[in-house]
């Protein structure tokens, strides 16, 4: 079934919109949720969260990239697990290694203080990867974005683990850069 016919679903509230999303992109789903949570019943009710988050977002929403739409979801369901849980308890996966290395670029608080500039500072983040090399932009976000290991970047691209730091160590950089030149970082 394609997207637009899961979405077309959604917009009809026929509940086999849920199985269909759940067939196609349940595993994907796990798979962003376990890089976070490192545990399985965890990762399982996260998955189940995202299509009753679906359910309620669609409509109004009517999303173009029903992958990544559902990777959001998933991935902002299971960020609120994980601050839930000790992550220390849960042995963390690869959440607080990747949560380690962007601390450097922006700094980390534990509420929002200021949603607009949050809004703001999220378009700039996003103007600064598009402006990126696409293998470059799609390391940052498979780390950044999707906490995948550097193992599994690495195979991806056929790279070293080694090589794979260095690029995101340079793109963290530049994005430090970038991030003082639009006031929103200093020199820390």
């Amino acid at each position: 079934m394609s997207d637009q016919e899961i979405v077309e679903q959604y917009w009809q509230r026929c509940e086999s919109a849920i199985a269909c999303s759940q067939e196609k992109y349940g595993a994907y789903c796990f798979s962003i949720a376990y890089r976070i949570l490192n545990h399985p019943e965890d990762c399982e009710e996260c998955v189940s969260d995202t299509w009753l988050h679906a359910w309620n977002a669609i409509p109004p929403s009517r999303p173009d990239a029903l992958r990544m739409f559902f990777a959001k979801l998933t991935r902002s369901i299971s960020f609120d697990r994980w601050r839930s849980r000790s992550a220390q308890k849960r042995g963390g996966g690869q959440l607080p290694l990747v949560l380690e290395e962007l601390s450097e670029c922006v700094s980390a608080e534990d509420t929002v203080e200021d949603a607009v500039l949050a809004k703001e500072l999220e378009r700039s983040i996003g103007a600064f990867l598009r402006a990126l090399p696409e293998r470059e932009g799609d390391v940052f976000l498979r780390r950044y974005f999707f906490s995948e290991s550097l193992k599994e970047i690495a195979s991806a691209y056929g790279m070293t683990c080694n090589h794979v730091s260095v690029v995101l160590s340079r793109t963290r950089k530049e994005l430090k850069q970038y991030l003082m030149k639009e006031g929103y970082c200093h020199e820390i």
